[in-house]
């Protein structure tokens, strides 16, 4: 097994990780919940790898007029950086579409990669077309307006009984969405790099002709 690279940026990890190499990874440190217990899945692009950084938004239902409309939500676009994914805590409700087609392009802009949003979207098909990778549990065409709002930023939130905090790093395919603790990062990224690269070793073997027992007692990966 090769050793893996003193750094390993995030580009990289796109280009060679999976979320469920990284999971086997925390899974291997004993951190076992990092996964959101929900149908999060790729609502727009479906063959990429989301790889950054949370930027949290904490959201909540409501049944009045919004005195100050979007604030918050603006406010958290706004600061994004680049390779930052809007993380949007909405307790899976169904209200509303709270991510559509203008806070994508305007998180872009800003150099943001993605959302993963616990409730519903809307512009499917806009967000499509720009290339803006989306995870949500859902569609809804109706606008947040006065159905739900952005209450807190960048504060630890929880999405399937997993806390997502802003800086943690976050890796989603179609497999699901994993979270990574800033203090696993390192770690956790160095092993999912080497059993990756192993499991490329394993697979040419099997593909050779070796049993699948054979190569498991040779490489130790599965």
């Amino acid at each position: 097994m090769s050793a893996a690279p003193t750094v390993i940026t995030i580009e990289m990890m796109r280009q060679s990780l999976t979320a469920a190499v990284v999971s086997d990874a925390l899974d291997s440190l004993g951190h076992r919940r990092h996964s959101p217990l929900i149908s999060l899945r790729p609502t727009t692009v479906q063959d990429r790898v989301l790889v950054g950084r949370c930027r949290t938004t904490l959201w909540a239902d409501m049944a009045h007029p919004d005195p100050k409309p979007y604030e918050l939500e603006l406010q958290a676009v706004d600061a994004c950086q680049p390779d930052d994914i809007l993380v949007c805590a909405a307790n899976g409700s169904n209200r509303s579409g709270i991510w559509g087609e203008l806070l994508s392009t305007a998180a872009r802009n800003r150099g943001c990669v993605g959302a993963i949003v616990d409730g519903m979207v809307r512009d499917v098909r806009q967000m499509t077309a720009m290339g803006f990778a989306v995870w949500a549990l859902g569609t809804n065409l109706l606008d947040s307006l006065n159905r739900q709002r952005v209450i807190d930023i960048d504060v630890p939130v929880e999405i399937g009984g997993i806390e997502f905090r802003s800086g943690d790093l976050v890796i989603a395919d179609v497999d699901g969405v994993v979270v990574v603790p800033r203090e696993l990062e390192t770690e956790a990224i160095r092993r999912a790099w080497e059993k990756v690269h192993a499991e490329n070793i394993t697979r040419d073997a099997i593909r050779g002709g070796m049993l699948a027992g054979e190569a498991y007692r040779t490489y130790g990966v599965l």
